[in-house]
């Protein structure tokens, strides 16, 4: 861990969280309680990979975000390989994690309305500030007692970014991505995240939790160019998902954006619906 983060935060314990191409995430214990550290470096190119230098800017980025939108005490800088950001750490259950008994085998009951709800209160209190998130996933959406929390806004659209950790958006995991989103990544590279694109990706997020399928059909394998490509050219799969949320899903995979809900919208369907 570099020098810079040790010397901000006085660690009584820490324990690697992830280690993934282009960034490691610690869980560190300090007198004032738990924080996320994570550090960012470049990925380089190999037979399978393109470089890839904006892994090295996602934490400063995240950290100069969070920083605007008041996410408790935050810090961010640079290091010898990229940037890092600190931040308070969240408690609980992936939503994937969470939902893991309705995507048993024989298993036939609705997902708990109240938890869609609360990720869903989540998103639309992030777009309440003008922000898209970009990276909705089940893996960002930490449900606990005290309600969702929304992270990983490395990819945020919204406000004010700090030029020297800015980058163009390449769109995200590709299995939540909106037909939108995937068709510009295709012919241009680059998208413009926007909430109604997030809303596609809630809906996406809660239907692989419930079901454990991914919205549309391709194979395991398949590279992510054709990944994109059916996800352009569709359909998504039917939503087998019961009762109100179901239909809820359903409406957040148009195709079209402006058929879409809102997230608000979402919130409020759930709200009426329990």
């Amino acid at each position: 861990m570099p020098t810079s983060v040790l010397e901000t935060l006085v660690a009584s314990g820490r324990r690697l969280v992830l280690d993934r191409r282009g960034s490691t995430v610690w869980e560190v214990e300090t007198q004032q309680g738990r924080y996320a550290v994570k550090l960012g470096y470049p990925i380089k190119a190999t037979s399978e990979w393109e470089a890839q230098e904006w892994t090295a800017l996602a934490p400063g980025r995240e950290g100069a975000i969070l920083q605007q939108l008041n996410r408790g005490n935050v810090s961010y800088g640079e290091w010898e390989h990229g940037t890092w950001n600190i931040q308070p750490w969240h408690q609980g259950d992936s939503l994937y994690d969470l939902w893991h008994p309705h995507r048993a085998e024989g298993a036939s009951s609705e997902p708990d309305l109240g938890e869609a709800l609360s990720c869903a209160e989540a998103v639309a209190a992030l777009h309440a500030t003008g922000w898209a998130h970009g990276d909705i996933q089940p893996a960002h959406l930490i449900i606990s007692d005290e309600g969702t929390a929304l992270i990983d806004l490395a990819l945020a659209h919204g406000g004010a970014i700090p030029a020297a950790y800015d980058f163009s958006y390449r769109g995200c995991l590709v299995h939540y991505e909106s037909p939108e989103i995937s068709r510009s990544v295709l012919e241009t590279g680059t998208a413009i995240p926007t909430m109604a694109a997030d809303v596609y990706a809630l809906g996406a997020s809660l239907f692989i939790s419930a079901t454990g399928l991914r919205h549309v059909a391709y194979p395991d394998d398949a590279s992510r160019k054709d990944q994109r490509q059916a996800i352009v050219d569709g359909p998504h799969r039917p939503v087998n998902v019961p009762g109100v949320l179901g239909k809820l899903i359903k409406a957040m995979l148009s195709p079209d954006p402006a058929d879409r809900p809102t997230s608000a919208e979402v919130c409020k369907e759930l709200s009426s619906g329990r």
